[in-house]
């Protein structure tokens, strides 16, 4: 996409770029990106765990649907901002960089109108695909991870919450969050 000369363009945000985008944006709005939902289902081997203690991330997988945010990038910062973002996700090669149509929304969550946008969806051949994980080894690996960025709960919980603020209620990450609540509070009462 480099060399890309429209006025503009957008990138999807579903997980951390939503509460640390670390680019220049002109404008954030609500969106919906239709065709893929939002996963726990990369192993994290450098920014939320390492290769010895692996922890989880979020990635865009195949179906549904899935909230975040859109960040509209002036035209002038396109390669700039391109040449960050693939520093940043493509790391290690889990992600594929796409440019899917989504829907930005307005406050009470309807479409006002569609963009492209630049996205990052998992690719489920790679070795740090963790799909199909059971809720007690995510569970344990979400506790129990820290990598370059910090411990894999602060991911989890800054996006919660971000999504929280947007008001997008995420019934599996809330009940995954209820149960590390119960297994913080456990584990105070065996001190």
């Amino acid at each position: 996409m480099s060399g890309y000369k429209r006025k503009d363009f957008w990138v999807f945000g579903y997980a951390s770029l939503m509460w640390r985008p670390d680019f220049d944006y002109v404008e954030k709005t609500p969106a919906r990106l239709y065709g893929y939902h939002r996963s726990l289902c990369i192993s994290s081997v450098v920014y939320r765990g390492t290769p010895k203690r692996p922890g989880l991330v979020f990635g865009l997988e195949s179906g549904g649907a899935c909230r975040g945010c859109a960040f509209r990038v002036a035209s002038g910062r396109v390669d700039e901002v391109l040449g960050y973002l693939r520093k940043r996700e493509l790391i290690t090669g889990v992600y594929r960089e796409k440019y899917l149509p989504v829907h930005l929304l307005d406050a009470r969550g309807r479409t006002k109108r569609r963009a492209n946008a630049v996205c990052y969806a998992v690719d489920p051949t790679h070795s740090q695909y963790a799909g199909g994980m059971n809720d007690a080894a995510r569970l344990d690996r979400l506790c129990r991870a820290r990598g370059k960025s910090g411990d894999n709960l602060s991911y989890v919980r800054n996006t919660l919450e971000s999504l929280l603020e947007m008001d997008v209620h995420d019934s599996s990450l809330i009940r995954l969050w209820r149960s590390v609540e119960r297994r913080r509070t456990r584990s105070r009462r065996t001190r």
